[in-house]
C-alpha cells in the first residue's frame, strides 16, 4: 500500500467514524425530540383539563357571588330595621329622661306646695286658737 492509499483509508475510516457519531447523535436527538413531543402533548392535554376546571371554578365563584349578593339584599332590611329600632330606643330614652325631669320638677313643686299648706294650716290654727282665747 502506498502512502496515498493509507491516507485515503485513514480518511475513509475517520469519515466512517464521523458518520457513525453523527448517526448516533441523530438517533439520540430523535429520541429526545420524541420525548419532548410526548411532553408537549401531555402538557397540552393537562392544560386543557386545567383550563376547563378553571372555567368551572370561575362559574361557581360567579354563582356564589350572586347568591351572596341576593342574601345580603335579603338581610339588608333586617339591618335597617335594627338601626330604626336603635333610633326608636334612643328616642324613647330621651322622652323618658324628659318625663322623669318633669315628674321630678312636679314632685318638688308638690313638696313646696305641701310645705306651704302645712305652714298655712299651722298659722291658721294658731290664729284660730289665738282668736278663741281672746
Amino acid at each position: 500500500m502506498t502512502g496515498g492509499q493509507i491516507a485515503g483509508l485513514i480518511a475513509a475510516i475517520a469519515f466512517l467514524i464521523l458518520v457513525l457519531f453523527i448517526g448516533m447523535f441523530l438517533v439520540k436527538m430523535n429520541k429526545t425530540l420524541g420525548e419532548v413531543n410526548k411532553s408537549v402533548k401531555t402538557m397540552t392535554s393537562d392544560l386543557d383539563v386545567i383550563s376547563h376546571q378553571a372555567e368551572n371554578i370561575m362559574a361557581n365563584a360567579n354563582e356564589l357571588l350572586e347568591d351572596v349578593n341576593q342574601k345580603v339584599a335579603t338581610i339588608d332590611p333586617v339591618f335597617q330595621a335594627a338601626a330604626d329600632l336603635g333610633e326608636s330606643v334612643s328616642d324613647l330614652n330621651t322622652a323618658t329622661r324628659h318625663l322623669t325631669d318633669r315628674v321630678t320638677d312636679t314632685a318638688k313643686q308638690t313638696a313646696k306646695t305641701s310645705l306651704a299648706a302645712k305652714v298655712g294650716k299651722t298659722a291658721f290654727d294658731l290664729y284660730r286658737n289665738h282668736k278663741n282665747k281672746d
